[in-house]
């Protein structure tokens, strides 16, 4: 495991929320209630579990090289839908941490804004990195050419 979150234990959980915006919310609503949510979190929580976190807004892009389910030009959710990532010494300290009187009202806020209400997946780290530096990736690309025959897998 590399340090994409620094100091995120190789044991910790990551939860993740899919946020669908309701027709009469922005971007802008989303962008100032999930601000004043994650303020709340490190603020009251860094020292009790939490270790990082983003938001990303679906763009609209579809994969065509990484899709298998046909060959959509643009999501329909373009715009509209977000996931919020978080990372967390245990589930527990997450669990605590939505419990606290400073972070439900904040969280309601957000929630008025969901078409889909909300459900938040906690998951296991199996995996995570960082791309290599440019000279980094030369000498795997050499390695590789030197032990996989030319295989370049």
């Amino acid at each position: 495991m590399s340090g994409l979150i620094t100091d995120f234990p190789y044991d910790g959980v990551v939860t993740i929320n899919r946020v669908i915006l309701k027709p009469e919310y922005t971007v802008e609503d989303l962008q100032e209630r999930v601000a004043l949510l994650c303020e709340n979190v490190k603020t009251y929580h860094s020292d009790t579990g939490f270790v990082g976190g983003f938001v990303a807004l679906n763009r609209g892009n579809i994969s065509n090289e990484g899709s298998t389910i046909g060959q959509a030009i643009e999501s329909p959710l373009k715009g509209k839908e977000a996931q919020i990532v978080t990372f967390w010494r245990s589930f527990e300290d997450h669990e605590r941490s939505h419990r606290s009187e400073t972070f439900q009202p904040l969280f309601r806020e957000v929630l008025q804004l969901c078409e889909n209400g909300n459900e938040e997946i906690a998951y296991e780290m199996l995996w995570s990195g960082s791309a290599y530096s440019a000279d980094e990736a030369k000498a795997a690309q050499e390695a590789k050419a030197q032990f996989m025959h030319g295989d370049a897998a």
